[in-house]
């Protein structure tokens, strides 16, 4: 595209912009631009080359003018196309329609609700706000409980301070999958100018009452006869979890948290972390040493925006020798041990997990005598599944009240990991006795990443293409028993951007780009039988824990080779 036709498309854009902030920031970029600055012309180029796409995981990017930003310009066509699907869909019943709307704490969300609200209302639809910044969970609960045609929450998530998101939900409280995607997206397209999009001033600001009955919700998973006794470090990690979560804590009848000072109070900035994500190296670090000086049994984290729960338990020897008092368990572990106290809590219905996640969670749903069903990467398509009792992947998402919340909730999985370490407490157990003994029964289920954040895309589709089009015959001197591309679906599975790899030894890798971020990822798996010659123990365990670590080095490093990253 030209230069001329790419100021062409900004200067028209000013004249449609609702935002001031907006409209100076593209009024200096233009100067800069025109007067020579190279790194201005470039994100020029990049803002008004393209735009957002709209699709199953809504929209996510970074806050700016243009198309290809996160804006209240593109907000109130995504607003307006929502609302014209919702009415399309609903027929002779649009004028009966609402829909909620939830926003967290980062730059322009209040904003991005407020257009959100206006828009809808502008279309005859009823919008609901939330009453402040809250966890996406409360907005994912808020839809079944008014009863609402669609939810939006205005969230980027774990992403870096200058990002945000738009996710939409239909009524039944799913996140939305094809072909609402793309029926939203054609509407979307159909929208003129901004300026004309009609406004309505009618919504209405909820009060606590729909947060109330979250909470009551939540707490209620917890049993009167439960044990209280354990004691939780926590960080909402800068996000709008904290206040929440220490509500649900209190209510379930469990003695307060140490909390990380320092990360408590929501902050678009994110100013202690690097990047807001649990899984980011130092991340936790403030957990972690808060979780130490408390001598806490377990360290919570949310994600900003709460939906995601990461967990850190003492190590056996809690420090001894030098080494570490704490470990971070891996979304897998997390996601195994959920499983398993729903088992212990007589969980009746399904089980469920996404390709990308361990296969353990599966051989254990057998062992139980319930159905397992394996997914697509998402809650959107978790939470889709029939008599749903369980489900998660691996990037720290769990579903324990599909009746309520049928979408990940950092909360509830918060609540239900201090339920289970304090009966492993009082039962002088910890987590990993129950690690152990799944192990023993399944086999030693070893996970791990290898995740390659890029400035160029098309590093990752370059990656992807040479993975399809010259595939390994064998990786880290295992052989490629089977090759399946992901593309053209698998195991009755929608199509989906990704490749399969079943190695020998029970081994597995799944390489796909991600959804969210600019990322290549693998994800890899090696399964090791823990064998004795009498009943088999910890040492057998951990024999076997080293030989899959060890495998797993040699996987992601020849999985790095055959990439080319």
């Amino acid at each position: 595209m030209s230069t001329a036709t790419v100021v062409d498309r900004a200067r028209a854009w000013l004249a449609d912009d609702p935002d001031p902030d907006t409209r100076t920031a593209l009024d200096r970029l233009l100067d800069a631009a025109g007067s020579g600055d190279e790194g201005a012309a470039e994100e020029l180029l990049d803002a008004f080359t393209g735009r957002l796409e709209f699709g199953t995981a809504g929209l996510r990017g970074a806050l700016g003018p243009g198309p290809n930003r996160m804006n209240r310009t593109v907000v109130t066509r995504a607003a307006a196309g929502l609302a014209a699907y919702l009415r399309s869909a609903a027929g002779g019943d649009a004028g009966t329609l609402s829909v909620v709307v939830g926003y967290d704490a980062r730059h322009k969300s209040d904003a991005f609700a407020r257009d959100t609200a206006e828009v809808m209302e502008g279309a005859g639809i009823h919008a609901l706000v939330l009453p402040r910044p809250l966890p996406t969970p409360v907005l994912a609960f808020a839809i079944r409980h008014l009863g609402c045609a669609a939810g939006v929450m205005v969230t980027a998530s774990h992403n870096p301070p200058q990002d945000n998101g738009y996710k939409v939900y239909l009524g039944d409280g799913t996140q939305i999958v094809p072909p609402a995607d793309a029926g939203i997206s054609a509407r979307i397209d159909a929208v003129g100018d901004v300026r004309d999009v009609p406004r309505g001033d009618g919504w209405e600001r909820l009060d606590d009452a729909v947060l109330t009955a979250y909470l009551q919700t939540v707490a209620a998973l917890v049993p009167p006869e439960a044990p209280r006794d354990v004691a939780i470090a926590y960080t909402p990690m800068h996000g709008v979890g904290g206040e929440v979560v220490l509500r649900a804590l209190s209510l379930a009848g469990y003695p307060p948290p140490r909390v990380v000072a320092a990360q408590f109070t929501p902050d678009p900035d994110f100013p202690t972390v690097s990047f807001p994500n649990p899984e980011e190296p130092g991340a936790m670090d403030l957990a972690l040493e808060e979780g130490l000086e408390s001598d806490a049994d377990v360290v919570i984290a949310n994600d900003p925006d709460a939906d995601r729960c990461a967990v850190a338990v003492p190590t056996r020897d809690r420090g001894a020798h030098g080494g570490p008092a704490y470990r971070m368990l891996r979304g897998d572990e997390v996601g195994w041990l959920l499983g398993w106290w729903m088992h212990e809590r007589r969980a009746t219905g399904s089980y469920a997990s996404s390709i990308v996640s361990s296969s353990l969670l599966s051989k254990m749903a057998a062992a139980y005598g319930l159905e397992h069903h394996e997914t697509l990467t998402g809650f959107k398509w978790i939470g889709r599944i029939p008599g749903l009792a369980f489900g998660y992947e691996e990037a720290l998402g769990y579903c324990v009240d599909p009746a309520h919340v049928a979408d990940k909730d950092g909360v509830s999985a918060a609540l239900l990991v201090v339920e289970l370490v304090a009966a492993l407490n009082a039962a002088d157990r910890t987590v990993h006795d129950v690690l152990d003994d799944l192990a023993v029964e399944h086999g030693l289920h070893a996970t791990d990443q290898l995740s390659v954040r890029v400035d160029d895309l098309t590093v990752i589709s370059d990656a992807m293409a040479r993975l399809r089009s010259a595939p390994p015959s064998s990786v880290a001197g295992l052989d490629v028993e089977r090759i399946e591309d992901l593309e053209d679906g698998a195991d009755g599975l929608p199509p989906t951007d990704g490749v399969r790899l079943r190695l020998a030894e029970r081994t597995r890798v799944v390489v796909r780009p991600s959804g969210t971020e600019p990322k290549l990822k693998c994800y890899l798996e090696v399964v090791v039988p823990v064998t004795s010659v009498g009943s088999p123990d910890a040492d057998d365990v951990e024999a076997a824990r080293l030989v899959a670590a060890h495998r797993l080095a040699e996987l992601k490093d020849g999985m790095a080779a055959v990439l080319g990253l």
